[in-house]
């Protein structure tokens, strides 16, 4: 759900549920999730003896189940959980579930507006995916890496072609797996195939693929580059003109390569996470500039900035003309804007979220056992027992809390706060 789709951004402090009350009406209680704009929260519940259902908002669904598990809001608001119903396993959203049964579901995947809706699936030991209660036609006897295509209209995932046994490395050195799109596999076999990316027309697809033991490329609709490598990370496709770079090692330094060709002139001990700016101008990724540090680069020039533990959860700016991160050193988390990073260490710090107009950045935060979030290196002085990511309105003056209080009771509140007031 994007901070537009948000209806109510009235200044004010709403209470949504006590959770508190859900463990006098159910026999346990697991850990809650809430939705993108803060009007739900769920949780999964046991109803009975070997009965399993979902509170939302205080109300269980009308369905029970003998399991539950998984509960994810999807972007667009909609409650889903991976159920199994007298011993077979689906999908249910909003209480009502996929005609589709399986003997398991797993990895569920949404489109970038929540429209679509996949898992990977288990019946009679093969392997397939389902979208939005469609299974793939073809199944495989392993699957792996299932993506979904940003408007969630396809589906792929890396999958065994050839069937061998454990013992017959001969037979795996020959090529024993590809990529499947839509259930259609590609025409040529790699020794591995993991992970991959849609184009952003979603009419193309893009792998890592090891060639044999020791050489690793890229392919692009089951197409390898000519090129070779000794290794290679996920490749992404460039929303400007279509063409695919990757992060590859080359004589013992990797860099980022654009169809094969070198793109950045620098080299680094690792390379990898790379992303483009929102218009495609600019590609970031997290890079070790040396062995044992931590860091972002922008166009092959790293931040002077380095951190000893690990750099993740790397994101630019609406605009593209800013980068965040989440950084760890000699055990403590922060946030690192454009290669400062925020003072004061934290237990743990969540994926800093970007104002729409890029000047304000956010994450939540963990310190002493507590919760709170983190405005511009600042924590707000409320404390939570929980937490959930905070939101900017789309004028950038507000931003959503979603959080359970931290004393007293447990209850869960929705609070829009201006930000000229913090």
């Amino acid at each position: 759900m994007n901070d537009s789709d948000i209806k109510d951004w009235d200044i004010a402090k709403k209470e949504i549920a006590d959770i508190g009350n859900w463990k006098g009406m159910f026999e346990w209680v697991e850990e809650p999730h809430v939705s993108p704009d803060g009007e739900k929260i769920a949780a999964v519940v046991k109803t009975g003896d070997l009965e399993f259902g979902v509170c939302e908002n205080g109300a269980p669904w009308e369905s029970v189940f003998d399991k539950v598990w998984y509960l994810r809001f999807s972007p667009d608001g909609r409650l889903t959980a991976l159920v199994s119903d007298t011993g077979e396993w689906t999908v249910a959203v909003d209480g009502q579930t996929w005609e589709s049964r399986f003997e398991f579901v797993w990895n569920t995947k949404f489109s970038r507006d929540g429209s679509g809706i996949a898992v990977a699936a288990q019946n009679g030991r093969q392997y397939f995916a389902a979208v939005n209660d469609s299974p793939w036609e073809q199944t495989f006897s392993d699957m792996s890496n299932l993506t979904l295509s940003p408007d969630g209209k396809s589906s792929a995932a890396s999958v065994q072609t050839v069937a061998f046994g454990e013992s017959d490395i001969f037979k795996f050195q020959e090529g024993c797996y590809s990529a499947a799109l839509d259930g259609k596999v590609w025409d040529m076999n790699f020794v591995n195939v993991w992970e991959m990316s849609f184009s952003p027309d979603h009419q193309h697809l893009a792998a890592e693929v090891r060639l044999n033991l020791y050489d690793y490329t890229v392919a692009v609709d089951g197409i390898p580059w000519e090129q070779k490598f000794s290794s290679v990370w996920k490749p992404e496709f460039s929303p400007q003109d279509g063409s695919v770079t990757a992060p590859v090692k080359i004589g013992g330094g990797w860099t980022l390569v654009r169809n094969g060709t070198p793109l950045w002139n620098s080299k680094f001990a690792q390379l990898w996470h790379h992303r483009y700016s929102p218009d495609g101008k600019k590609i970031a990724a997290i890079v070790s500039p040396h062995f044992g540090r931590w860091t972002v680069a922008i166009d092959g020039n790293a931040w002077t900035h380095t951190f000893g533990d690990l750099v993740t959860d790397m994101v630019f700016s609406p605009d593209g003309n800013r980068i965040a991160c989440v950084g760890k050193d000699d055990g403590k988390w922060t946030v690192s804007v454009d290669g400062q990073p925020w003072t004061g260490g934290f237990d743990m710090i969540w994926r800093p979220v970007f104002s729409p107009d890029g000047r304000r950045v956010a994450a939540k935060a963990e310190k002493n056992g507590r919760y709170t979030v983190v405005i511009d290196g600042q924590p707000l002085k409320e404390e939570f027992r929980a937490v959930w990511d905070p939101v900017f309105s789309p004028d950038g003056e507000k931003i959503l809390i979603r959080g359970i209080e931290g004393t007293g009771g447990e209850k869960y509140f929705r609070q829009v706060l201006r930000l000229s007031d913090i």
